[in-house]
């Protein structure tokens, strides 16, 4: 299951409440085989999607998202039949997106084991990848006690991710699999630093693999509200009751989030087992304007231009442009560090530095601009 419903107010002005960062057209690829194309410009939903390729069947795919972002996911991903879309009425948190996953398969499937998967990272090579989910499920088929967390070497010591710590290796998964000593959702500074100087820590890619049973069993024990609400969900699935009690329902479930209501407790929880799996992968979780600079390619200045239109830099370095136009020019002189965002109705322009409280203006704009 992908889950797709996030807001993306960090990459404001293109993304909007109506057309949100999973499925904007705006992450550039080599087009064709070996590149000879030029460049293609795709959805993190579309990569997502292609991702699940010779891993899962097509009619085991899944998306969780926005009701209100049906139809845009049908056209961007017309492979995925609209039974396969769980539209949430409104974003209630990753917690009540894995239970609403969880209670549906389970209703499918008793001995469902299913993995979460994001839309907004990029994650290359796919072989590694995929291999590493291989391993996942193996390992919750093995024991539906598991519940598996997928592990990134972390680069610098970031405070905007959750970590887990390497305890013991699991035998059998290629030097992959490891037991959880430790679930830390979200350190301060000075702990996460201390976490990348130790090498025992990963990040927390935010993708998990759990048995759907073990994981409703979780959830009624650490947040019986939510399951209360899901498992209504549940009965009325497949019914002509399911879109009302849907909408009814989930709109009062609790918002948190997956990793706070049952990764944090679970790991103290002796009936369970926390594993991580290793994914040695190039991994960039494209949720702000520097982040998605990181997928643009630099001049000799370090500027970095992306989208249809063209910029005109004049003694200027290290500056992030980005249009939605093709046939809009923006021009910088004497500019260091900016990041300038044009689409048709909205233009912004910041220091690099302040991109991560972007949510601070985005909150004082009207309506109509969101």
């Amino acid at each position: 299951m992908i889950m797709a419903g996030g807001k993306g107010t960090r990459l404001w002005p293109m993304s909007r409440e109506d057309r949100p960062k999973q499925l904007l057209d705006f992450i550039e690829q080599p087009a064709g085989e070996n590149g000879e194309g030029g460049l293609r410009r795709v959805s993190l939903l579309r990569l997502a999607a292609s991702r699940l390729e010779g891993l899962v069947p097509a009619e085991r795919r899944f998306v969780c998202t926005g009701e209100r972002y049906r139809a845009a996911v049908r056209e961007a991903l017309p492979e995925f039949s609209d039974d396969r879309i769980l539209g949430e009425p409104e974003g209630r948190d990753t917690v009540n997106a894995v239970g609403f996953g969880a209670a549906v398969f389970a209703k499918m499937d008793p001995e469902a084991v299913f993995a979460v998967l994001t839309a907004d990272h990029l994650i290359e090579p796919d072989a590694v990848f995929r291999k590493a989910m291989e391993v996942g499920f193996a390992l919750v088929e093995q024991d539906p006690n598991r519940l598996v967390t997928f592990a990134i070497r972390p680069t610098y010591a970031a405070t905007g991710f959750g970590y887990v710590e390497q305890d013991s290796q699991i035998p059998g998964t290629d030097g992959l699999g490891f037991n959880v000593a430790r679930f830390v959702e979200k350190p301060d500074l000075p702990r996460a630093q201390a976490y990348l100087e130790s090498g025992a820590f990963f990040w927390n890619a935010g993708m998990f693999i759990f048995k759907a049973r073990t994981f409703l069993r979780l959830l009624e024990q650490h947040k019986p509200e939510s399951h209360a609400g899901l498992a209504r969900i549940a009965e009325a699935w497949g019914t002509p009751e399911q879109e009302r009690v849907v909408s009814e329902v989930y709109p009062t479930l609790p918002k948190i989030s997956v990793d706070y209501a049952v990764m944090e407790p679970a790991a103290k929880d002796p009936s369970v087992q926390i594993c991580g799996v290793k994914m040695d992968v190039d991994w960039l979780d494209v949720g702000s304007w520097p982040s998605f600079g990181e997928t643009v390619r630099t001049d000799a200045a370090r500027n970095r231009l992306a989208g249809p239109g063209s910029a005109a830099l004049t003694d200027s370095e290290g500056n992030l442009v980005v249009t939605s136009q093709a046939g809009h020019t923006v021009a910088l002189l004497g500019c260091r560090d900016l990041i300038v965002v044009q689409t048709p109705d909205a233009t912004l322009i910041m220091p690099r530095s302040k991109a991560e409280d972007l949510k601070k203006l985005h909150a004082t704009l009207p309506e109509s601009l969101k």
